[in-house]
């Protein structure tokens, strides 16, 4: 294997005019550099990435750190494909990942600043983070360079990506309303996600221009589980028969109001229209297929990305990236016949 010795000596140069040149330094000549380079290229060096992270004081390393990362998350796959974006990203701009996982739990044992230079990481893109987590407070007053995903929060090193999530709400309760529905019920995720708090707001707000009465037994929480959302769902489709459209905050809990509807003896649109929000992949796949908000949920981490990059090399910008959501209609949904 080459050594930045063995490239000095092919180069007539010195160890230290390679090393610099390698590493980008301005005050190498323009030509030795390039002929640096190519005699490297020749001789297939290969660079120690700890030995040069230990003189740079940089570890071209990005943490990833997911709350609540488990299996029941499989089914949706929205964290892996953020996590698509956030990687491609990174290789582009040369950049390495490194996932690590985090609960409120585990936040309360071992503080945001000690986990992240355990990790050595230059900056971390931070996903699944409730209102309530330790660690919320930590990003916001840390010295670590952050990116959140979904929570619409900054400081001096922090900023975020989010979708237009108050919006997306607004087009889907829209398009129920121009079918004619007015008793529209909505199975929200969790009152300690900031998500949920935005997508309320957005089903709220159409119903006022709607000057439609807004009815707070009409919303429940679901979790963001298709079990628990079937579960709810059958309890409201029973106390409130005159409901005819369901709005829910993600794809999977309006899985299961397709399966609560199934066990009522709906017929799904004709009975009962229903609009999820995230277009996982099994959205087009169910049966019948799902009316959607559709988020572009790779976009999401290649932005992510992008920024805390550009928050590193101190780039002036804006600290936040907000991305469209759009409406697909699909079979779940149809003008009121009842």
């Amino acid at each position: 294997m080459a050594t930045i010795k063995d490239i000095a000596k092919a180069a007539g140069v010195s160890v230290t005019t390679v090393s610099r040149a390698l590493n980008g330094y301005s005050d190498v000549n323009e030509k030795t550099r390039t002929k640096i380079k190519e005699i490297a290229e020749q001789l297939q060096y290969s660079p120690n990435a700890l030995a040069r992270s230990l003189v740079m004081n940089k570890t071209n390393t990005v943490g990833l750190l997911v709350s609540e990362l488990n299996r029941s998350g499989v089914k949706d796959n929205f964290t892996f494909e953020v996590m698509c974006g956030i990687n491609d990203s990174l290789g582009d701009l040369g950049y390495d990942l490194i996932l690590f996982n985090t609960n409120t739990a585990k936040q309360k044992k071992k503080s945001y600043a000690q986990l992240s230079r355990e990790r050595q990481v230059e900056g971390v893109i931070i996903q699944g983070m409730k209102k309530d987590d330790p660690y919320l407070k930590e990003v916001i007053d840390s010295n670590i360079p952050s990116v959140l995903i979904d929570i619409e929060m900054k400081g001096t090193n922090v900023g975020y990506v989010t979708t237009d999530n108050e919006f997306g709400a607004q087009m889907a309760m829209k398009h129920l309303i121009n079918y004619g529905h007015r008793n529209i019920a909505m199975i929200n995720g969790s009152d300690q996600a900031l998500i949920s708090r935005k997508r309320l707001k957005g089903y709220k707000k159409v119903l006022k221009d709607a000057e439609i009465t807004f009815n707070e037994n009409y919303v429940v929480d679901g979790a963001f589980s298709e079990q628990k959302s079937e579960e709810v769902a059958l309890q409201l489709l029973e106390e409130h028969p005159e409901i005819t459209a369901i709005f829910c905050a993600s794809d999977l809990m309006a899985m299961g109001v397709l399966k609560a509807a199934k066990k009522k003896g709906f017929h799904i649109p004709e009975d009962l229209s229903v609009v999820g929000f995230d277009d996982i992949t099994l959205a087009a796949y169910v049966d019948p297929p799902l009316t959607t908000i559709a988020q572009d949920k790779y976009q999401i981490g290649y932005e992510a990305a992008k920024l805390l990059i550009d928050m590193l090399q101190g780039k002036d910008q804006r600290r936040m990236k907000m991305l469209d959501n759009h409406l697909i209609i699909r079979e779940t949904t149809a003008p009121l016949q009842r």
